[in-house]
């Protein structure tokens, strides 16, 4: 069983550290995962050996508090408040403080305090008396921590400050009994600076984390709070939560969507930027699905509730970011092992860094605070939120991009590729046949008419691509038979039409042409004939997406091997792999051995990317290092996955794998940081420049050089918020072509010759009179120059070079 916990209490790493320790150390616990930067922890637990009071009770006892999660928005606004009252009450008696203990060294405090040492005294105890009131919950759970045996940051904190404290009330008694040189060696404004200094960084920082999770927030904001929805006829405007599944949703031109549902009436223009990344708004018509939280931009249309609640997209999207937020990284195990050990080791420098400097020069003022600052300085806050604030910000920022992170581990995982593997269909192609090429030396509109009226008949996904190219009223065919492994036949107008593959032509002696180029370039093509004669052809492909060459060339440039599994043909395979700029294609692939090619390439020593969309593939995603699902996949390549891009192109894999390399580095240098911060520093702190240079920290530097390192800690988490994508110019895509056409008079003629060569499947051709005629054409698949001469030709004009 998961649940998930609130802890508090918790302030460094070494007290995540202690409540892992406690509750891992419960018999049937499997895993604990607790994250400072939010206060909670998800346990793994075995319900049958171990309860959730058990688990609360030793967090409890490890000298924390727990409860189990409710899901409840914390107050941190008025928590936040209060920090600010006692942060700023703090400062003001401070600089009184200050005012009192260092201003007579320039002049500006009365001479009373000179004459009277005990009053000099006395009136610091009172000022330093309400700061440590103030903020007495370091001492509280700081001392708590030591007695539970698990000391932490605010155990460093209790013990500097309060070292400082009990040191100067020693002083003032000496004071009282008439040793004026005491007067000398308060050390109150130091305890009072310490519980400030770090109140302050603490208060900055709880700012910045909350920064952190702002992309969350965002995107809890995003979906209206109100539907108009129809019912029994009649409109009204009810709250978000009242909706049912089934209700009818009105939508006007620039409203959001409030739910998901399936459009029943009308149009729009839709913006999905919010949920999917993608700027370019998506047309939809009836029978389309929308998202909640997405943008109308113009139109109008009804929809049916399909989810509500917690089932939407926007609520699974919210939950995954939350829930991989709080997951915890390898990397940040380090930290976590660190701390645990570290603040007692801190401790025990502390102690024989006084111990010496006591020995050395017999004072016991100099000793104190050579203790005491390296006590201050070591405080381990830095450690504890290296890895939890740049996980929950690149998170956060995947999430305004499209790309769902499932867990630290897999966000962590995915900068070690070096391979990445490719289903076809439906990855690196669009997953929907279509006709690229038609043949025929009749009348073409006449020809597709006549064989798209046989086809209609069958439910084949070839004979609904041919089909979908006559949108006009089609014939009556009669006597349809489906002649298994071949094709179709029937009669339409009176004719015998059949219309399958090259076997059924040669089966019913028709004599087909040579159309190996358009098979040699991956298409299927489909042969039919009229009363036994050929009558022409059409040839069919699953077109590649308009991205996945330039998403597939910028993996390459990583370093990436990138390979490509499909379950066609040879040929066909190899066709799409060369077009895309894949080199490696495995074909002829069962849906069930897509695991197994998997699992040999990581026998092979690859860390492999799987990127999938349908069932078959969730037995490869799991298998993977890392699985990625495209977002249009199945419901099931989804769960098996371990991010979901939710644009449906090749290139959020590019971009899911630069945020990856971007929070890693960022995580990197927090840690290197905060260990390099500890481990120069805390030398300094103990004086071993002090001999030969005279260098030393005191309390109160240390206190300010400790809140510091935090602070830069989450800062530079932040810098993840400024994370960008690469820009992909598809326009210099592919190779370019120049062809020198003769016989086009005016911009009717570059129109025709315009339509017939856009018209073929990877051709982007610009048509116009300069040079005498020409079309400059960008090619994003292989396409023949008999194929583009043809185009040509067939529009009425004359090709006399291709360059």
């Amino acid at each position: 069983m998961h649940q998930k916990f609130d802890v508090t209490g918790m302030s460094c790493a070494a007290c995540s550290a202690h409540v892992d320790k406690s509750v891992r150390g419960l018999d049937g616990v499997n895993d604990v995962n607790v994250n400072l930067l939010n206060n909670n922890m998800v346990v793994d637990f075995d319900e049958d050996k171990v309860s959730v009071n058990d688990i609360i009770n030793a967090v409890i006892k490890g000298g924390y508090g727990a409860s189990v999660y409710d899901g409840a928005k914390k107050k941190e606004p008025d928590d936040n408040k209060g920090a600010l009252l006692r942060l700023v009450a703090s400062i003001v008696l401070l600089i009184v403080l200050m005012y009192v203990s260092m201003g007579h060294m320039i002049g500006i405090t009365p001479k009373i305090f000179h004459e009277n040492p005990l009053l000099f005294a006395v009136i610091q105890i009172l000022l330093v008396i309400p700061i440590m009131i103030l903020n007495f919950h370091y001492f509280t759970n700081g001392y708590r921590s030591m007695f539970n045996k698990s000391p932490n940051m605010d155990s460093l904190i209790a013990i500097g400050s309060s070292a400082a404290f009990i040191y100067g009330i020693f002083s003032v008694i000496m004071i009282a009994k008439g040793n004026r040189e005491y007067a000398h060696n308060l050390y109150f404004e130091s305890s009072a600076t310490i519980l400030t200094l770090i109140s302050l960084g603490k208060y900055f920082e709880k700012r910045a984390k909350g920064k952190t999770a702002k992309a969350i927030e965002m995107l809890m904001d995003l979906a209206p709070k109100t539907a108009t929805v129809i019912r029994n006829g009649k409109e009204e405007t009810i709250s978000v939560e009242d909706v049912k599944i089934g209700d009818r949703v009105k939508v006007l031109a620039g409203s959001a969507i409030p739910l998901d549902g399936v459009i029943v009436e009308g149009f729009g223009t839709v913006d999905e930027s919010a949920i999917t990344g993608e700027s370019v708004p998506v047309d939809k018509t009836v029978g389309d699905s929308v998202v909640g939280a997405t943008i109308n931009k113009s139109g109008y249309f009804e929809f049916e509730v399909t989810r509500i609640g917690a089932d939407t997209t926007l609520s699974q999207i919210v939950k995954l970011v939350e829930e991989a937020s709080s997951s915890k990284a390898p990397i940040s195990r380090l930290a976590d092992k660190i701390s645990g050990i570290f603040v007692p080791i801190v401790l025990v420098i502390a102690l024989i860094t006084a111990v010496i400097w006591y020995l050395v020069t017999k004072d016991v003022s100099f000793a104190l605070s050579m203790g005491i600052s390296v006590i201050v300085i070591s405080c381990p806050c830095a450690l504890g939120l290296a890895t939890p604030t740049a996980i929950m910000v690149g998170t956060g920022r995947g999430a305004q991009l499209g790309i769902l992170i499932k867990s630290a581990q897999a966000l962590e995982m995915a900068h070690h590729i070096d391979t990445v593997v490719l289903d076809k269909t439906g990855t690196v192609t669009s997953g929907v046949m279509k006709v690229t090429d038609i043949i025929s030396d009749y009348d073409k509109q006449e020809f597709i008419k006549t064989i798209a009226s046989l086809q209609k008949l069958s439910e084949h996904p070839l004979s609904k691509a041919i089909s979908a190219e006559y949108s006009q009223e089609l014939y009556e065919a009669a006597d349809f038979t489906q002649i298994n492994g071949r094709g179709i036949s029937g009669i339409v107008n009176g004719d015998k039409i059949l219309s399958g593959n090259y076997n059924l032509m040669r089966d019913n002696g028709v004599t087909a042409p040579n159309l190996d180029e358009y098979s040699k370039a991956g298409k299927t093509v489909i042969y039919c004939s009229k009363n036994n004669e050929f009558y022409g052809a059409f040839a069919i492909s699953d077109t590649i997406k308009k991205k996945s060459p330039v998403a597939i060339k910028a993996l390459k440039d990583s370093g990436i091997d990138v390979v490509m599994l499909s379950g066609d043909n040879s040929l066909t395979a190899n066709a799409v792999g060369k077009t895309a700029g894949i080199d490696t294609v495995i074909a002829g692939v069962l849906p069930q051995d897509k695991e197994k090619h998997i699992d040999r390439l990581q026998k092979d020593g690859h860390r492999v990317l799987m990127v999938g969309d349908g069932i078959n593939d969730a037995p490869a995603l799991v298998r993977a290092d890392v699985g990625m699902a495209i977002g249009a996949g199945t419901d099931i390549a989804i769960e098996s996955a371990d991010f979901v891009l939710m644009k449906n192109e090749l290139t959020g894999v590019v971009d899911a794998l630069d945020l990856s390399r971007a929070t890693i580095k960022n995580i990197k240098q927090n840690l290197f940081w905060a260990f390099f911060y500890n481990i120069l520093l805390i030398p300094v702190a103990a004086g071993v420049l002090y001999p030969a240079f005279g260098i030393k920290l005191n309390p109160m530097i240390a206190a300010f050089a400790m809140s510091f390192s935090s602070v830069f800690v989450v800062s530079n988490a932040l810098r993840l918020r400024l994370f960008k994508p690469r820009t992909y110019d598809l326009e210099d895509n592919g190779m370019k072509k120049t062809i020198k056409i003769e016989g086009m008079m005016c911009t009717h003629c570059t129109g025709r010759v315009s339509q017939a060569l856009n018209a073929i499947d990877g051709v982007n051709a610009d048509v116009s009179l300069d040079n005498g005629g020409q079309a400059i054409i960008t090619l994003t698949k292989d396409v023949s120059d008999e194929i583009l001469t043809n185009a040509v030709t067939d529009a009425g004009y004359k090709v006399v070079g291709i360059e």
